[in-house]
């Protein structure tokens, strides 16, 4: 009798304790009511396939968060733009043999993002959003370089859907 007092305590708190939990935005609006739209990202730096690393990144992850509906055919409700203004990368450690050759590096970039209600063209959010990811270089700098280019673009993307889900503009 213990037993079963105590299993339906449990399924109660279990219950109640996710009553007020929900998917999507907190800011009042239903997710995926709105819809977004994000334009190609424009690249300023020498990195190739930069820009089109980030937006595609940026709209899976649009996708995976459910806030907002991923707007692929019509104009969005919201637009997001960006401008890729920095790519570069920093040393971190080094071979013990060869003090100037660095073993690992530190990949970041600076976008400048501007988010725009399309109806009214008024500005929601414009900042310069950083990601970095690590790269071991291993034989081919260039080859760790590229395949360094998705964990990037995705924690760029991650960062940046966190900022347009919060909606605390």
């Amino acid at each position: 009798m213990r037993a079963l007092k105590l299993l339906l305590c449990l399924a109660v708190a279990a219950l109640t304790g996710c009553a007020s939990y929900h998917l999507g935005s907190t800011g009042g609006v239903v997710a995926g009511e709105r819809s977004i739209e994000i334009l190609p990202f424009n690249n300023q730096t020498l990195q190739p396939r930069l820009g089109d690393a980030l937006t595609q990144s940026i709209r899976e992850r649009i996708q995976i968060d459910g806030t907002y509906h991923l707007a692929t055919r019509d104009p969005g409700e919201i637009v997001v733009s960006g401008t890729i203004k920095f790519y570069g990368r920093e040393g971190l450690n080094f071979f013990s043999r060869d003090v100037a050759t660095p073993e690992n590096f530190r990949v970041g970039l600076t976008t400048h993002v501007v988010v725009r209600e399309r109806s009214s063209g008024k500005l929601l959010l414009e900042k310069d959003v950083k990601a970095h990811t690590l790269v071991h270089i291993g034989d081919d700098l260039a080859s760790a370089e590229r395949q360094a280019l998705p964990l990037l673009a995705e924690d760029f993307a991650r960062d940046l859907v966190e900022l347009l889900a919060e909606g605390g503009w």
